[in-house]
């Protein structure tokens, strides 16, 4: 059995959802070492004047192997 680093990021964007995505991504892979995946958690949008004015999502991202397995 592989051990994982699981790290959760919230994040958001004026632009698309897929921005948010990317990101958050941006942020964990610049912290984080041997990302392999993401998965979106929760997503939302906030609005204002009947108007999208942020996209905004959490995301979980996986990362191993964590120098030993059990």
């Amino acid at each position: 059995m592989a051990i994982a680093k699981i790290v959760e990021v919230n994040s958001s964007s004026i632009q698309s959802l897929e921005d948010a995505i990317q990101t958050g991504i941006a942020k964990v892979t610049g912290t984080v070492k041997n990302v392999q995946g993401a998965w979106v958690n929760e997503q939302k949008v906030m609005i204002s004047d009947n108007k999208i004015t942020e996209y905004c999502v959490n995301l979980r991202s996986a990362s191993w192997p964590i120098n030993r397995f059990i």
